[in-house]
């Protein structure tokens, strides 16, 4: 299992928007949000599963607030997916990983 990678406002740009070889997938989070954790599992298997076609990471919005911002992210968990630095797809909300990997499908095989 591959672990999901934390990072901050000031990495967001090499370690997402600047990421080129693959889709990033982006859960914003934070330490009291329940369906945060509750996804947390999905995702380190999505990540795992998916490691040549999907990098997976996690930003806490307490922490990191101006990339939150930046992206208009008002509840917690929202999962955007990157692909060549730009947003091609928001989630919000924790999902099953089997509706998860549908939603993402159409992204990882674009």
């Amino acid at each position: 299992m591959t672990a999901v990678v934390e990072v901050t406002d000031e990495e967001f740009g090499a370690e997402v928007l600047g990421v080129a070889d693959r889709a990033v997938l982006v859960q914003f989070t934070a330490e009291w949000c329940g369906p945060c954790r509750q996804l947390a599992p999905v995702l380190a298997e999505l990540a795992g599963e998916e490691r040549e076609r999907l990098k997976v990471v996690q930003l806490d919005v307490d922490r990191n607030p101006e990339t939150a911002l930046a992206y208009g992210v008002m509840a917690t968990p929202t999962l955007l997916v990157f692909r060549d630095g730009e947003p091609v797809r928001s989630m919000v909300g924790a999902r099953a990983k089997r509706k998860l990997a549908q939603e993402l499908a159409e992204v990882l095989n674009a």
